[in-house]
């Protein structure tokens, strides 16, 4: 997918020029793999599921561990729509194990 924005503590990753960021995300058991493509080299961002935040407005965003990546909504984006519903089902089946309290 391609990235629009990346928090300013993840700058370091991403290309400087002009280039366009990928990044692929991959569905582990207990959280989920973002490698992040820069020129030659990849850079891996493991987030649990228990830190995955994940955002929907004109772009979708991940959040966790105080840094984010923001995804553009263009065609690509739409593609993964299936692989993105499987990822949220896999998040909320991961908390459901869980007995987190809820307080409200």
């Amino acid at each position: 997918m391609i990235i629009q924005k990346v928090s300013p503590n993840m700058q370091q990753y991403s290309n400087k020029v002009s280039d366009i960021n990928y990044a692929n995300i991959e569905l582990r058991p207990h959280g989920i793999v973002i490698y992040i493509n820069k020129g030659l080299k990849n850079f891996t961002w493991v987030i649990p599921y228990y830190q995955l935040h994940i955002y929907k407005t004109k772009f979708m965003s991940i959040h966790a561990q105080g840094k984010f990546i923001q995804f553009s909504n263009n065609k690509t984006f739409k593609e993964n729509k299936g692989f993105l519903k499987k990822m949220m089902a896999a998040k909320i089946a991961y908390d459901k194990q869980h007995n987190f309290i809820n307080l409200v």
